[in-house]
C-alpha cells in the first residue's frame, strides 16, 4: 500500500522499507542502485514525485494531522481494524493464487474470526490468536508466477509501484474498495481510508525526511527492495556478481 508515502499500502510495510532504505543512505545514485532494477523512466519519475510531494504536504499531510489530533485513538484503531480486516479477503485470494494453501487458509480462518468474533472486524482477536497477517496484492502474485517488475514507475497519487504492480495495482483498488464489503458513500469511505494511512505513516515519513539525502532515490530503493521481499517471502534469491580481478592460478608444481 505499499505507494509518495501515504499511498503505501500498509503501515507496517511502509516502516519495513525505511528500514531496508536506511542501510542504504549513505550515498544515493541518481541512476539506480547496484542489484535493483533501472529507472529509465527517472527524469518523469521525479516530476511526478515531485508533485505527489507538494500535495501531501499541502492537503493529505495537514489533513492526516487533524485526524490523529481530532479523532480519539480507539476510534482511528477500529478503522484501521475493519480497513485491514477488508484487505485481508484479497490477501487470502492471493496466497491461493500464488498456490499457498496453508496460508491462505489461515488468513481467511483470520478474516472469520475478525469478522464474526471482532465485531464486524473492529477488533482485531485473530491476532491474539497467533492468525498473523500476511499482506499479497497481485503485484506479488504476478512475481511468484515469474513475471519480472518491469521498469520502476511513479504514478500520480499513489506513489512508488512498477510495471507489473501497476498492471495489478487497478484489481487491487477494486477488490480491498471498503465500499465493495461493507457499502457507503465512496468519496467520504476512500477519504477515510487516506486519512486512516496517512495518519499511521506520520512519524514515518517525517524519519524520511531526515535521514535521506535524496529522498526520491531513498524511497525507489526501499519500495524495490521490498517489493522484492515480499515476493520471495523475506529469501529473494543471492545477486550474482562478475569476478573482477580474479585471483590467478597458482603456478604450476607449486
Amino acid at each position: 500500500m505499499k505507494r509518495s508515502a501515504w499511498s503505501v499500502r500498509s503501515a507496517h510495510g511502509a516502516v519495513a522499507a525505511l528500514a531496508i532504505g536506511v542501510a542504504g543512505c549513505a550515498s544515493v545514485p541518481s541512476g539506480g542502485s547496484a542489484g535493483l532494477p533501472a529507472d529509465p523512466w527517472e527524469r518523469w519519475n521525479r516530476k511526478v514525485f515531485a508533485f505527489n510531494e507538494a500535495l501531501d504536504d499541502a492537503v493529505v499531510r495537514p489533513a492526516a494531522e487533524v485526524y490523529r489530533d481530532v479523532v480519539p485513538q480507539l476510534v482511528r484503531t477500529g478503522v484501521s481494524n475493519v480497513l485491514g480486516n477488508v484487505g485481508d479477503i484479497w490477501s487470502a485470494v492471493n496466497h491461493l493464487l500464488q498456490g499457498k494453501f496453508g496460508s491462505g487458509l489461515e488468513m481467511g480462518l483470520r478474516v472469520v474470526t475478525n469478522t464474526i468474533m471482532g465485531l464486524g472486524g473492529l477488533l482485531d482477536p485473530a491476532t491474539e490468536m497467533r492468525l498473523t497477517r500476511r499482506s499479497e496484492d497481485l503485484g506479488q502474485t504476478l512475481g511468484v508466477w515469474g513475471i519480472g517488475p518491469g521498469p520502476y514507475l511513479v504514478l500520480p497519487l499513489f506513489g512508488p509501484s512498477s510495471l507489473r504492480d501497476t498492471s495489478g495495482l487497478p484489481f487491487d483498488r477494486y477488490a480491498t474498495a471498503p465500499t465493495l464489503w461493507l457499502g457507503g458513500n465512496p468519496y467520504a469511505v476512500n477519504t477515510l481510508q487516506l486519512l486512516s494511512v496517512r495518519a499511521d505513516l506520520l512519524a514515518t515519513t517525517r524519519l524520511l525526511g531526515d535521514v535521506s539525502l535524496d529522498k526520491y532515490s531513498f524511497v525507489r530503493d526501499a519500495y524495490l527492495a521490498r517489493r522484492l521481499d515480499q515476493v520471495f517471502d523475506g529469501a529473494p534469491p543471492l545477486e550474482k556478481f562478475e569476478d573482477e580481478g580474479a585471483d590467478a592460478p597458482p603456478p604450476k608444481g607449486k
